[in-house]
């Protein structure tokens, strides 16, 4: 694929910085959704990865891709990106089958849950981001007149910022059980602010709500720096994933919702290739064999 580095314009929308990696999952996406053993189905997510200049040349089919799966980003890490959307879809839409009637996604990106998995009628979904990323995915599903499938609710604002307000702003009532996602998003933020959300979400959240997010546990995150994945990443889209990271210490956010009272379970992506037959399994120098998928709930009493 070219290895030159794409045009990076908006540090506050899809074409720059922690944006630009939004286009990066939907493209994996879109390679996840063409697979004939798929794992996930977005059938929005190709339109984003054509729509932004930053991300033309791009694959969304694994047959674009020269070597195919045996691309470290296009076909290993792509594989990851899918079994990730698998896992998270099915976590929300359990969460959902019990009382649970408000959905909260942080950083919410180019997620398009709202339009393609079959909700309760009467769920709410609030998708947070920075208002560049918001209004580029609204302009590419206006494009296609794409409709959700429940009642979404957009809401603009950064997470570094007063996001508390503007959510509740939004109609987020914290007296009704709720789930909340924070997929790829917590190891872009210093540790402290991820102690701050994590805590934000046990305070804005009653008996019977849950939360997904996705941590690293690697030490020592640059000792990764020559992984096939992130050597990739870097050469063949521009994406310094180590550049974006929080290199610094990070917080035990498991443990302090263990703390907290809520009901925690921890897992490799592995466990879920083999749940599901397909997906990354372990290799030497391995930037995923930090990542922990960890799910909580917090329960009635």
């Amino acid at each position: 694929m070219p290895g030159t580095a794409p045009q990076q314009t908006d540090p506050d929308g899809v074409d720059g910085g922690v944006g630009l990696t939004a286009l990066l999952v939907a493209a994996a996406r879109a390679i996840e959704t063409h697979r004939p053993d798929s794992l996930a189905r977005d059938v929005y997510a190709e339109h984003f990865v054509r729509a932004a200049p930053a991300c033309t040349s791009w694959p969304v089919r694994i047959e674009q891709v020269p070597d195919k799966d045996d691309n470290p980003l296009w076909g290993r890490f792509a594989r990851y990106f899918g079994l990730r959307t698998r896992v998270l879809d099915d976590f929300l839409l359990q969460a959902v089958g019990t009382s649970v009637r408000q959905v909260v996604l942080l950083g919410a990106g180019l997620d398009t849950r709202a339009f393609r998995l079959d909700w309760p009628a009467d769920l709410v979904v609030f998708e947070i981001d920075r208002a560049g990323v918001l209004a580029f995915k609204q302009q590419v599903l206006t494009g296609l007149s794409a409709s959700p499938r429940v009642k979404r609710v957009p809401v603009p604002v950064d997470l570094r910022a007063d996001w508390v307000t503007a959510l509740t702003a939004a109609g987020f009532d914290p007296a009704v059980p709720s789930v909340w996602l924070a997929e790829g998003l917590l190891f872009y933020l210093p540790g402290t602010a991820e102690t701050y959300l994590v805590d934000t979400v046990d305070r804005l959240t009653t008996a019977g709500s849950a939360l997904a997010f996705e941590a690293k546990l690697e030490k020592d995150l640059l000792a990764y720096r020559d992984s096939p994945i992130y050597t990739a990443t870097r050469e063949q889209i521009g994406i310094d994933l180590l550049h974006l990271f929080d290199t610094g210490p990070r917080p035990d956010s498991a443990g302090y919702l263990t703390v907290k009272g809520w009901s925690t379970s921890m897992h490799t992506p592995f466990d879920f290739t083999h749940q599901h037959g397909r997906g990354p399994v372990p290799e030497p120098n391995d930037a995923l064999e930090g990542n922990r998928w960890v799910f909580a709930h917090k329960p009635r009493p």
